[in-house]
């Protein structure tokens, strides 16, 4: 007769031979679910119901510019008094400051940058006082220091310190490729193309540049281009060659505004091209300090 020790020692052997198995078997599961996952082949189930959601879109909030734009523009001109005393415009130039771009798509870094330039551009006048041209700022005995105000390192702007130069030259020109920036920059003047009386967003940003396009180039202050011998703007001369190397390329990237007879002299590159001085006064709704 077995003793009571053998005994007990025969029904703990018969209970862990099921849990060896289980094991055995939840092993081979997890290792299959690993080749699974590591292969991309989905599977039914609540396998498949894990699968990640996609990244949510990154946007800055413009809001706050967008409100005072719409509020103190009118036509292009812009009330500098009033962005002065506005307490939301400096929380504004706070919020582009400490704004990270981390995962924000081209159009969204496009729209921040336009932004960015065009609100420093207004803070440069607000902070000098300058009421007469922004050609007038760092000036020394009447003569333009260097770049004079486009040099003056007052821009802060995702978490750098530039100046309105760099913005333009070496993140807007060199990093986007496009020559529309040059419809959507305002430096402060009346021959500059309107400021829009909205901020720029990515999710709008093609309608919106293409609407300045149309609205600068139909300018006939600006620009006179629906005639036989056209008057450009001396920003297609500053910037020959963001917009092609040859009259051929120019004439195509124009004609994308016109229609008709204006649309095939500009696609066929056969057209004279004269200047239209650059007005340089400043584009204020009112001249008043």
């Amino acid at each position: 007769m077995p003793s009571n020790q053998s005994v007990l020692m025969r029904v703990l052997y018969s209970m862990v031979l099921p849990l060896r198995s289980v094991f055995a078997i939840s092993r081979r599961w997890a290792f299959a679910a690993l080749v699974v996952v590591a292969s991309g082949v989905s599977v039914p189930g609540a396998v498949a119901g894990q699968a990640a959601a996609p990244a949510a879109r990154v946007t800055i909030d413009h809001s706050a510019f967008d409100a005072l734009l719409r509020a103190h523009v009118a036509d292009g001109l812009v009330d500098y008094d009033a962005f002065r005393r506005a307490p939301s415009f400096r929380r504004y130039l706070t919020l582009l400051e400490r704004a990270s771009l981390d995962g924000a798509d081209e159009h969204e870094r496009l729209a921040f940058w336009l932004n960015a330039y065009n609100a420093y551009t207004i803070q440069l006048i607000v902070a000098h006082g300058e009421r007469e041209s922004i050609r007038q700022i760092n000036r020394t005995f009447g003569v333009l220091r260097l770049k004079g105000p486009w040099s003056e390192p007052l821009v802060r702007a995702a978490g750098r310190r530039l100046t309105l130069d760099d913005v333009e030259h070496r993140i807007l020109r060199r990093e986007f490729h496009d020559p529309r920036i040059h419809f959507a920059l305002v430096a402060a003047s009346k021959g500059s193309p309107p400021l829009r009386a909205e901020a720029y967003t990515g999710a709008a940003l093609e309608r919106q540049l293409f609407d300045q396009g149309r609205r600068f180039l139909r300018d006939t202050t600006k620009n006179q281009i629906a005639v036989k011998l056209p008057r450009l703007s001396p920003i297609f001369t500053y910037y020959r060659a963001d917009f092609g190397n040859s009259r051929a390329e120019l004439g195509a990237f124009l004609a994308a505004w016109f229609d008709g007879d204006t649309k095939t002299r500009l696609e066929s590159g056969r057209f004279g091209m004269r200047e239209i001085p650059f007005d340089w006064s400043l584009n204020a709704q009112r001249p008043t300090r």
